[in-house]
């Protein structure tokens, strides 16, 4: 699991009184996007700037796929750029991306079975951990939420 995809988890798991705003989500996400890719070695934030490093597939097909979407020719582009260009319905994607792996569900309405609800994150080993790094306080993921 990587922080983009935890964040997603924890952002579904909260309560109908603490909504979470898609656009904010998607913003958050994209941000949790650019530590994974420090992490996996993909990218180097110089100053303001994002320097594509290795592309090397990190495993995880949205993470793959920012990747891919760095630019890589100078002056490259600004972190804050990129940011508002990636995250542009990135929410979205990660709930798809949960939904097509078993990780989340839609529960049914009562009077209409078509109509659903809100995307709900499974229990799974997925979401424990995405709720004990949300509960240990981890300084990336907390500092995104």
């Amino acid at each position: 699991m990587t922080t983009a995809r935890d964040l997603a988890i924890v952002a579904l798991a909260e309560t109908p009184d603490h909504p979470v705003e898609q656009g904010e989500l998607s913003l958050a996400l994209a941000g949790a996007e650019v530590f994974d890719l420090i992490e996996a070695k993909a990218l180097i934030v110089d100053g303001d700037r994002i320097l594509p490093s290795a592309q090397a597939p990190t495993g995880d097909r949205l993470l793959d796929e920012a990747a891919a979407a760095l630019v890589r020719q100078e002056p490259y582009e600004s972190v804050e750029d990129w940011l508002w260009r990636r995250g542009r319905g990135l929410s979205s994607g990660y709930v798809d991306e949960l939904e097509r792996e078993g990780l989340t569900t839609r529960p049914r309405g009562l009077r209409n079975p078509l109509r659903g609800g809100r995307t709900e994150p499974v229990d799974s080993a997925d979401r424990r951990r995405a709720e004990e790094r949300w509960a240990a306080g981890e300084p990336v993921l907390a500092a995104l939420a």
